[in-house]
């Protein structure tokens, strides 16, 4: 890289930094999310930071890490939506740094820097920033544990001894055993082509693994103090259920073979991951199969890589995966960094003829298409204010011509124009079409609306347990009654439920006397549908939620 293009990397890396965080503040408009942060709120307001709750009832469906941190932000700034969202921010900033850390050490300062922009450009990760989960806490405690792993791999160093230990626990402590796989599985296969293998059992290694086991055992104590030493709580419909063996079974293996507790109604497609990568990894998803198609081709012609964390680490989840029979679009995020570090040297190596056609032309597709598409939402959106998208069109539509201009080498300014794309983009979402969708949120209004003065006395109850974003909102505890109970509910006087349409309709047609005390305007769903987005036809899609009493 010459010295005149790192003002462009350094300007599109603030960039991308802002867009992150542009939508920090925009109301909850998915219920996991809610759902996560209302967990949080339960352990700041029970002062317990060892049992999970949502509606005032045992819960055990994840492991304890991401609620942990959202607890220390909200004990530290308070109860908000940005003090959710900051943590997992903050850990997409970590992910950065280990990301830039890890390809330095393998590849060229040119390839780090551009593995940073190919991260924070992937279009799921930009989505997941708003939309939080556990995703970004992953993203960072992976490539963190692999970085710190290849460096005691590299020397027995004991820092990097307990901080692979301990970024691998959080890991686990997260989303379950099964991210030791990408962990663990990056380094076996970078032993196995150092023709190494036997190492794993080496007293250093099994230390590793001994440690790991050590940092995570608040998960295990948690679980148990709250499931294992109390057989008698229905969970699941049932008793005697215990929060390790779900931990160590039901929540991996059961969902691995989707018969746990948990189930998705459609089982897997082994090709699910393939055709997800292509919007989830976009607008790198064309190059980077191409990345791995190289590598594999140079491992086959016995062409030593620089390394081989990434490839083994990777690749290998992907593939468990995708033989998964419960499958989600947002686990391929954790592996994000380590796509990002493989892609990366392809931006600007010297390709054949045909590869650099196909460079440029699975990169410019993403140029033309993602301003198309933004312009062709914002005409069809019918914003109240023209005055972001404006802005948007300015800042990016300038750097892009500065680009243009400045920028001679046509690799480079290919990839910087790709990046400026799909910030140009995801701006555009996180400012105007992400809060179009929140200023539908008919949970959060009437959440508002319950907070007021006047109902500081009432009992607040939901009828189904996926109003979460109402939960978080909620100043007062929600509880939750199934809505089929509604009619044995003994009325104080002053019990206020939140019900929605079909709720409404059910107490209806079964006789249920109640009375309505507020109605609000709802978009009820997660997806964006085309109807929505056309303003001509936003009201066809729209319902309707309710505050009642009986």
């Amino acid at each position: 890289m010459t010295n005149n293009y790192k003002p462009f990397y350094l300007l599109i890396f603030v960039l991308a930094l802002l867009v992150s965080f542009a939508g920090i503040t925009t109301d909850f408009f998915t219920d996991d999310q809610g759902l996560y942060a209302a967990i949080a709120k339960a352990m700041v307001q029970k002062h317990d930071a060892l049992q999970l709750f949502t509606y005032n009832r045992d819960w055990l469906d994840k492991p304890h890490f991401p609620f942990w941190m959202a607890m220390l932000s909200f004990k530290v700034f308070g109860i908000s939506t940005w003090a959710y969202r900051l943590p997992a921010l903050l850990f997409f900033l970590l992910s950065l740094l280990y990301t830039y850390l890890f390809a330095r050490r393998f590849y060229s300062k040119e390839v780090a820097l551009t593995a940073v922009l190919i991260l924070m450009t992937a279009q799921h990760v930009l989505l997941s920033n708003l939309d939080v989960r556990a995703e970004p806490y992953l993203m960072a405690l992976v490539i963190g544990s692999i970085y710190h792993i290849a460096r005691y791999n590299d020397k027995a160093v004991f820092r990097h001894l307990i901080l692979a230990a301990l970024l691998t626990a959080c890991a686990i402590m997260t989303k379950g055993i099964f991210v030791i796989v990408a962990v663990y599985g990056a380094l076996l296969g970078q032993l196995i082509f150092q023709k190494k293998f036997v190492q794993v059992f080496y007293g250093k290694w099994l230390l590793l693994y001994l440690l790991t086991f050590i940092f995570t055992l608040p998960e295990f104590y948690a679980l148990y103090i709250q499931f294992d030493l109390h057989p008698e709580k229905l969970v699941f419909d049932r008793h005697h259920v215990s929060g390790i063996r779900w931990f160590l079974w039901d929540s991996q293996f059961g969902r691995f073979v989707n018969n746990g507790p948990i189930k998705q109604q459609k089982s897997g497609d082994i090709f699910f991951f393939i055709h997800t990568m292509l919007w989830a990894f976009l607008p790198w998803c064309l190059l980077f199969y191409y990345a791995v198609y190289k590598s594999f081709k140079s491992i086959w012609q016995k062409i030593k890589l620089p390394e081989y964390y990434t490839l083994s680490g990777g690749l290998l989840l992907l593939l468990i995966f995708s033989v998964s029979r419960f499958q989600l679009p947002f686990y391929t995020n954790i592996l994000f960094p380590l796509f990002a570090i493989i892609t990366a040297p392809y931006c600007f190596k010297q390709l054949s003829r045909a590869g650099q056609y196909y460079r440029q032309v699975a990169l410019w597709l993403f140029v033309v298409a993602l301003p198309l598409v933004i312009v062709v939402i914002h005409i069809y959106l019918k914003p109240q204010s023209n005055i972001l998208f404006v802005v948007d069109c300015l800042i990016f539509g300038a750097i892009a011509l500065l680009i243009t201009l400045k920028v001679k080498t046509r690799s480079y300014k290919t990839f910087m124009l790709t990046c400026c794309s799909v910030l140009f983009a995801n701006f555009y979402l996180n400012t105007v079409l992400f809060k179009t969708i929140a200023s539908y949120g008919g949970q959060v209004n009437a959440a508002k609306y319950i907070n007021q003065p006047q109902f500081k006395d009432a009992s607040i109850y939901s009828l189904r347990p996926s109003n979460n974003i109402f939960q978080f909102y909620s100043n007062k505890p929600v509880n939750y009654i199934p809505m089929e109970d509604f009619g044995k509910l003994t009325s104080t006087g002053k019990d206020i439920f939140f019900v929605n349409q079909p709720t409404v309709d059910y107490l209806t047609q079964n006789h249920q006397d109640f009375k309505v005390i507020a109605s609000f305007t709802d978009y009820p769903q997660e997806n964006i549908l085309p109807r929505f987005v056309n303003h001509a036809t936003r009201n066809m899609v729209l319902a309707k939620v309710y505050l009642i009493s009986k």
